[in-house]
């Protein structure tokens, strides 16, 4: 992984092997941070898991395992009641027939790289603390 800063805004090139939120949590860690939007996201990854919540709460998980264009991806970092980092990442794939695949991204591991900005909010703070009907941690600002 590499990074630039400019300001508030930070670029991210991670390599192959890499696992994309693992890195980013280290990156917040690294650089202090404790919250960030992230903006945008580009590249090719591998053993990418995906899905969505169900009307109940629960996530549904899908995997798109062979190397797939990442399109798009957006979303925030946070961190969890006792400190740690934590990434709420949505994403879309194309895979090599070009049929989309998107949702909530539980992992994905760079195949060849990965371009991602993210965006610190300096004076912003923002916790994730669990909801009492959902596997999803909420975010609330102080």
């Amino acid at each position: 992984m590499e990074h630039t800063r400019s300001g508030s805004d930070i670029l991210v090139r991670l390599d192959p092997g890499e696992e994309i939120h693992a890195a980013l949590k280290e990156l917040s860690d690294d650089l202090g941070f404790d919250a960030g939007a992230i903006t945008s996201g580009i590249g090719r990854t591998r053993e990418n898991q995906y899905g969505y919540m169900n009307e109940e709460g629960v996530y549904k998980r899908r995997s798109l395992d062979s190397p797939s264009e990442l399109v798009s991806l957006s979303g925030n970092i946070a961190r969890t009641q006792e400190g740690a980092p934590f990434t709420h990442i949505h994403c879309c794939w194309s895979d090599d027939d070009n049929n989309v695949h998107a949702g909530h991204m539980f992992q994905a591991t760079v195949h060849v790289v990965a371009e991602i900005h993210i965006r610190v909010m300096d004076h912003a703070s923002m916790t994730r603390c669990p909801l009492a009907e959902f596997e999803l941690l909420g975010l609330e600002f102080d």
